[in-house]
């Protein structure tokens, strides 16, 4: 059956296999949510763990190039201290 040139079998079909895809993707989400709250029954941070996954899903000089800008942000606005200022620090201490 066409109907405005459109195979309507065939979008059906497309429609449907998107749907069952959708019902997976929740089910699964769910069964993520749920590891995430067995972790934070056993006392693991659910955040932190999934900052942990999204780092690991990077490539290493991703990750390395993330965390020196990340490092050079928190210097700048005086919530890490440098090497160089630590040792300043124990100078003058």
């Amino acid at each position: 059956m066409v109907n405005g040139g459109v195979a309507g079998d065939q979008l059906r079909a497309i429609v449907e296999r998107i749907e069952r895809l959708e019902e997976e993707k929740q089910g699964i989400a769910d069964d993520i949510k749920d590891v995430y709250a067995e972790a934070k029954a056993n006392g693991f941070d659910a955040k932190v763990l999934r900052q942990i996954v999204r780092l690991r899903k990077q490539e290493p000089n991703e990750r390395q190039e993330h965390e020196a800008i990340l490092d050079l942000y928190m210097q700048a606005l005086g919530m890490r201290f440098s090497e160089d200022d630590a040792e300043r620090r124990a100078e003058a201490a």
